[in-house]
């Protein structure tokens, strides 16, 4: 039983598991807003790959940050977790043999800011990743439709 709770003494301390907790709902729910909206226009990374995404990177600088981590160190880890990232974006781009057609690369930007909101929620910056979400829904939505109008607008004249 001793060796059980050792295993588990990472968060030992109430207000730590209740902190890393919070951080790592919350970068969960901030992914899914992104993901639902990527999945509600029937793109490919929806709202679990968004979530899952988001989760990965705030453990990912969680993880060293409790154990202790300098600056140094994890700017290390935030360069692999970017690096790392562009493989599963690359996933979502797909180039059409008979177009000259790229699709894809809203969703793959979309999976990099959702990476760095879970970095920005691991590192405790909630609100800075809340903006962040709020601002790329408004990318996605707001701005998407005013240029779907213009082309509209373009083609009926």
């Amino acid at each position: 039983m001793a060796t059980l709770a050792q295993e588990f003494s990472d968060l030992s301390e109430l207000e730590q598991t209740i902190r890393v907790g919070l951080r790592l709902l919350l970068a969960a729910v901030l992914g899914g807003l992104l993901g639902f909206e990527r999945e509600h226009h029937g793109h490919a990374a929806g709202v679990r790959t968004h979530m899952l995404v988001a989760l990965g990177a705030a453990l990912f600088v969680l993880i060293p940050e409790q154990d202790g981590a300098r600056d140094d160190a994890l700017s290390r880890v935030i360069q692999g977790i970017v690096a790392g990232i562009g493989f599963l974006c690359a996933g979502t781009i797909l180039k059409s043999r008979d177009q000259a057609q790229v699709k894809g690369l809203t969703t793959s930007a979309g999976l990099w800011l959702t990476t760095a909101i879970g970095v920005a929620v691991g590192l405790g910056h909630q609100a800075t990743a809340v903006l962040g979400t709020l601002l790329g829904l408004f990318i996605l939505n707001v701005v998407s439709w005013f240029l779907n109008r213009l082309e509209k607008e373009r083609n009926d004249a």
